[in-house]
């Protein structure tokens, strides 16, 4: 499968945005033009939701004459109180608690990280190899977890690059 992180989004840099829907910076133009072009040829595009995967996903979907479909499983982790503020802004009492153990610890309102891993893990059962994935970091991230054997703190010390194409494969086809 072909995974793809949405174009840079255009928010304040130390934003916290898991679920906030925002549009694409000026920078995600020439990035939805660069991945069309290096994105290998696929047979379906399954995207977030979000504002930031749809635009990519449109383009991408019609480079192939293909229409995507949208799954709100693909969605970023919903960080509850802490979206939409500035990471150094958020409240160190709340947020080191979280990060206690944020695979188990849900955000305050929010989501763990086991949590976005079982509903992504959930939505990918629709996909196949030739599958065109538009969603967002921590999607990648989970699915790198439970199909490539990483370690949290190996996906979170490498940020997925803003799209461009990254192909995971599935346990069974590795």
């Amino acid at each position: 499968m072909i995974f793809l992180r949405h174009p840079t989004p255009n928010v304040p840099t130390g934003t916290c945005y898991g679920r906030t829907d925002l549009d694409i910076a000026e920078i995600g133009h020439e990035q939805i033009a660069n991945a069309v072009k290096v994105t290998p040829i696929v047979k379906r595009v399954i995207a977030s939701p979000a504002l930031r995967c749809r635009k990519l996903a449109i383009s991408i979907a019609d480079r192939h004459d293909l229409t995507p479909s949208y799954d709100e499983r693909l969605w970023e982790m919903n960080m509850g109180e802490f979206e939409g503020q500035l990471w150094a802004e958020i409240d160190r009492a709340k947020s080191e608690k979280w990060l206690e153990d944020p695979m188990n610890n849900s955000t305050p309102g929010g989501e763990s990280f086991a949590d976005v891993q079982a509903r992504v893990l959930e939505a990918l059962k629709l996909a196949d190899l030739e599958t065109a994935i538009v969603c967002h970091a921590g999607v990648i991230r989970a699915t790198q977890m439970a199909w490539e054997g990483l370690t949290f703190k190996q996906v979170f010390d490498a940020m997925p690059p803003y799209a461009e194409p990254v192909r995971i494969l599935p346990p069974e086809h590795q």
